[in-house]
């Protein structure tokens, strides 16, 4: 069980990264400011679902020493945070675009 755990999270890794990509690509080559604004938020979602995803990963590979407990819950900050701010800006460029 744990085993399929940590493959579900390694492709869930994969995929949010895949997605990070193709948004930062997508945002690059826009010449609108809104639609980029649109994609850069959803660069921003996609890159905070991977770093929770990294944060899990993180925390149920490993024992947990001190060190590694510090730099999951990091990690898991940063992506909670990233993940609000690409909701919030991707709410705001949504509203701008209609």
């Amino acid at each position: 069980m744990e085993i399929a755990l940590h493959w579900v999270i390694i492709i869930g890794i994969c995929m949010t990264s895949l997605l990070s990509v193709f948004f930062s690509i997508k945002a690059r080559r826009q010449s609108d400011s809104r639609l980029r604004g649109l994609n850069t938020a959803r660069l921003n979602m996609s890159m905070g679902v991977m770093l929770v995803f990294i944060a899990l990963f993180f925390m149920l590979a490993y024992t947990g020493s001190t060190i590694k407990v510090i730099i999951g819950t990091l990690l898991l900050i940063m992506g909670l945070f990233n993940l609000f701010a690409g909701l919030r800006n991707h709410s705001v460029y949504n509203a701008m675009k209609r």
